[in-house]
């Protein structure tokens, strides 16, 4: 029984692992915490820079995500590469934006 749940928990990793085609559980736990941090400075920088700007609970909600979309999510961008590189990930962080990016500008590509 003790092995059945030791092989469920390292299963996600071992997914994680051939999805994101690294070599290491390691790495995948480095990965999810610059995710993680990243996630939380964007959280606060955001809402420091909504206050410096002057936006409030007055302030239009289409305001908010017209600007979350053309600058925050661009900052979410640099400061995954910037923890990515502070963490030794930086080619893994790299690749994950350009395909990201791919993927939202798909219509770009096309010939």
């Amino acid at each position: 029984m003790e092995d059945d749940k030791t092989a469920k928990k390292s299963n996600w990793i071992e997914k994680l692992k051939e999805r994101w085609q690294v070599e290491s559980a390691w790495q995948v736990i480095i990965i999810l915490i610059v995710f993680a941090l990243t996630g939380f400075t964007v959280m606060y920088g955001k809402r420091w820079f909504f206050e410096v700007i002057g936006f409030d609970t007055n302030t239009p909600w289409y305001w908010k995500f017209l600007l979350w979309i053309t600058l925050i999510l661009p900052i979410y961008q640099a400061v995954l590469l910037f923890y990515g590189a502070i963490f030794g990930q930086f080619n893994f962080f790299w690749n994950f934006i350009k395909r990201t990016f791919g993927r939202l500008f798909f219509f770009i590509n096309k010939k």
